[in-house]
């Protein structure tokens, strides 16, 4: 059987449910093709139950300070993980719920429970019917990578995906991958009594890229459990355990919790078989202005691009994907500023620039604080941690930022809109700042780099003349 319909999304988590209002106000006629379970990959195995741990492991974490301040029996508090992630889950299943909630999709007629296939530009197998529709969102999201190498210790090995089903944690686990989720969930599990060990090939973690901000957060997050890094990982069995060796590194563990990455589930769809332009990597090529793939009636948008794995991207790219599918004209969005946040405790943040972008060129200077001066932060007893700015030699404009610090999700979100504006460092320095909070370390991050602009600091270089 075919059904005839004038937009099929494909997949319906945060991207496909972004593209579906858009769908909905044009009054197409529309399908959406998922395979179950519904829910995004947020609410679900992401975002949200992650945070959820994180909030357990730090709000315990805390009592690790009482003493300093006088109070007294954090000694004796104690933490029962299996029933923190009864907590965890239950947070998850409600915010899943809601999401399913505001979808309508569980009852609705336009709904097929089913896994996609291209059989044309415009053909859809459904699997249980076929699908022709003018026009194709492919929001089918991504997955979690598993080395082959890996595989004789699957039934030994979580993932995003598999973790936070777990009704008994392991006594002691190892991190491979220490990227944005590994770092997260690493210190999370640590800090609920956990015996963690990370491993990555890479010299950095938490996707941060400057030098300067790695080193801190190596140092910080390595305090809460050992960080293995610059070696290939490899893994043999050692009784019911699992000895992970690095280099000159090694630790035995119960279970692996594996993070080195995700890949989109577009390789399932049989884009090259109908003779769309993909890339060395097998992905489609599409526009991130227009997210339509080739000249072909299709859009991506979310994970399934490969390109900003992030919520608030696949939200974007879902609006820019369903406004394309119904309009007569394809039409290019400017992207919004690049933000990245990690949320360990210091939140590890970038925004704009790379600095691998930065340092590649003479064309730009780098203004940096420390925050052991930081009043704020000598208060909230986490005075460690740095802040880096980027700008545009002469004119002193913002082009990017990269930090570790306390509430360091609020500063980038402050330096991503500092920067999508076009303001400079000057501009910046005329806004207020209260005392004492966090932002007073950027105000001062800004003074630096205003003197390495070679723009003395005055005592009214601040305000505006009358």
């Amino acid at each position: 059987m075919e059904r005839k319909v004038d937009v099929a999304i494909i997949g319906a988590g945060s991207a496909g449910l972004f593209a579906l209002p858009y769908v909905r106000r044009a009054r197409k006629e529309f399908v959406v093709i998922d395979p179950g379970p519904l829910g995004t990959t947020c609410a679900r195995v992401g975002c949200m139950p992650s945070k959820a741990a994180i909030q357990v492991a730090n709000d315990f974490h805390r009592r690790t300070s009482f003493v300093d301040a006088g109070i007294r029996g954090g000694e004796s508090l104690s933490i029962d993980s299996n029933q923190a992630f009864g907590h965890v889950r239950r947070i998850r299943d409600f915010l899943t719920n809601r999401v399913l909630s505001k979808s309508r999709l569980r009852e609705a007629p336009q709904y097929i429970e089913g896994r996609a296939r291209l059989l044309e530009p415009t053909l859809i197998d459904a699997g249980a019917e076929r699908v022709r529709a003018d026009r194709i969102i492919v929001a089918v999201g991504s997955r979690p990578v598993v080395p082959a190498a890996w595989k004789p210790f699957q039934d030994r090995i979580l993932t995003t995906e598999t973790l936070f089903e777990q009704t008994e944690l392991p006594r002691s686990l190892a991190v491979l991958g220490l990227g944005v989720i590994g770092l997260e969930l690493g210190q999370a599990l640590a800090r609920m009594g956990i015996e963690v060990a990370g491993f990555d090939l890479l010299e950095t973690v938490g996707g941060v890229r400057d030098p300067a901000v790695n080193r801190a957060a190596v140092q910080l997050v390595g305090r809460d459990f050992p960080l293995h890094l610059g070696a290939a990982a490899e893994l043999a069995g050692e009784g019911e355990r699992i000895r992970v060796t690095a280099g000159t590194q090694s630790a035995v563990v119960d279970r692996l919790l594996v993070a080195v990455g995700r890949t989109s589930n577009t390789d399932r769809l049989g884009f090259a078989d109908i003779g769309a332009p993909v890339d060395e990597r097998g992905l489609p090529r599409f526009d991130p202005n227009t997210m339509q793939v080739g000249d072909l009636p299709i859009f991506l948008a979310g994970d399934a691009s490969g390109h900003r794995p992030f919520l608030h991207e696949a939200a974007d790219e879902g609006r820019i994907a369903g406004y394309n599918a119904v309009s007569e004209h394809v039409t290019s969005f400017q992207r919004k500023t690049p933000l990245a946040v990690t949320f360990t405790d210091p939140n590890i943040v970038s925004t704009g620039m790379q600095w691998s972008e930065i340092n590649a060129s003479d064309h730009y200077e780098v203004g940096e604080t420390a925050l052991s001066g930081s009043g704020r932060a000598i208060v909230m007893g986490n005075s460690e941690g740095i802040i880096r700015v980027y700008a545009e030699k002469p004119t002193g404009r913002l082009v990017g930022a990269a930090l570790i610090a306390p509430h360091g999700e609020h500063l980038g979100h402050l330096l991503a809109w500092s920067i999508q504006q076009g303001m400079t460092a000057y501009d910046m320095l005329k806004m207020p700042y209260y005392h004492p909070v966090m932002e007073e370390s950027l105000q001062n991050a800004i003074y630096d780099l205003i003197a390495k602009l070679g723009r003395p600091k005055t005592a009214m270089l601040e305000l505006d003349t009358l």
